[in-house]
């Protein structure tokens, strides 16, 4: 019998281990839309102690969380400052412009990560024949730029930006685990100087669903009312909320195994021909490699792989994407690169 793929397409892959399973089967429920299921509540309270923030909100995914926070943060026909190659404004289907009627004002950071100069600039002079701006983006880690780390000090000077101009400051940070476990500091040094913060339980954290959205108690009530809105309300949700407190209990330190599995990716990579990467730029758990050729060469490579059994995605015609997580052994990872290594060839 075929043995299954090593998947390297996202940390999304994950699976429930068997501790979690059994959380699951033995949550204590109830009604979430009425504020009545006990482990979601739990939940909550852990993600806003963990964040620095006053509340938590427990949503079905972390492109609701975002959507939810830019709905609640700025009015729409404002701008939203985000960086050029974010989430927010490159995988999330134009959400911000369909469901809340905000428009972005993209900035071409250094790495992914905009600087506060770059912010300060992109903030719209008080002119009747300009938009408002209505609300800062930052991402961190940052997808597209491989992974990068966001440091605490140049996001608090963007933080600082904000609060001059007095704009609020939200922080994509789906995998800001992986941020905090490379930097060796606790999340809500990285999270706490925001005003809104979505994380991610089902990346590299494995839980099988679900994201929070962090803030003040003010900011999370009409948070509440807007998950609702956009078709939020999961009910007895307590079955998948009790894998969620197993993650953000394990924390930062289990995803510093990932981070190794991926240096050691990026540095089997580096070797192979018709294949560009900087090892050394590898911080977190992403790899992404340039890949050389005519037409859509990453593309075609992610197809071959495939046939052989390994998984990863295209980023654009010329990138390729790995992304190591916690069901990928040691030894998977070894056959994935003899793999890779064979179909380059």
């Amino acid at each position: 019998m075929r043995a299954a793929p090593i998947d390297l397409r996202s940390d999304t892959v994950t699976k429930p281990d068997d501790e979690m399973r059994r959380a699951m089967v033995n949550a204590e429920v109830g009604d979430d839309v009425f504020g009545e299921d006990p482990t979601v509540n739990r939940l909550e309270a852990e993600a806003a102690r963990v964040s620095g923030q006053e509340a938590a909100l427990f949503v079905p995914s972390g492109t609701m969380g975002n959507e939810i926070a830019l709905n609640v943060l700025a009015s729409p026909g404002t701008e939203v400052i985000c960086e050029a190659q974010s989430h927010v404004f490159h995988y999330e289907l134009g959400a911000m412009a369909r469901l809340s009627g905000l428009m972005p004002r993209p900035v071409a950071g250094v790495r992914g990560v905009p600087t506060a100069a770059q912010v300060e600039a992109a903030i719209a002079p008080d002119v009747v024949y300009r938009a408002r701006t209505g609300v800062v983006t930052l991402e961190n880690t940052a997808m597209s730029a491989g992974g990068l780390v966001g440091r605490p000090e140049p996001q608090r000077e963007v933080a600082e930006v904000c609060r001059r101009h007095g704009l609020p400051l939200h922080l994509d940070g789906g995998r800001v685990f992986n941020a905090a476990a490379a930097l060796g500091v606790e999340v809500s040094e990285l999270t706490s100087f925001v005003d809104s913060v979505m994380f991610s339980l089902s990346k590299g954290l494995g839980a099988p669903a679900g994201s929070m959205l962090c803030g003040s108690g003010e900011f999370i009530a009409e948070a509440r009312r807007v998950r609702k809105l956009f078709g939020g309300g999961m009910r007895q949700v307590g079955i998948l909320a009790a894998a969620g407190l197993i993650a953000l209990e394990r924390g930062a330190a289990g995803l510093l195994p990932d981070h190794a599995q991926a240096k050691r990716l990026a540095e089997a990579l580096a070797e192979m021909p018709g294949l560009t990467i900087d090892p050394v730029a590898v911080e977190t758990n992403i790899v992404v490699a340039g890949v050389e050729g005519d037409g859509d060469p990453a593309s075609a490579l992610v197809e071959r792989l495939a046939a052989s059994d390994v998984l990863a995605v295209t980023l654009d015609r010329n990138r390729i994407r790995f992304v190591t997580h916690r069901d990928v052994s040691s030894e998977a990872m070894g056959e994935a690169i003899d793999r890779i290594r064979a179909v380059v060839r």
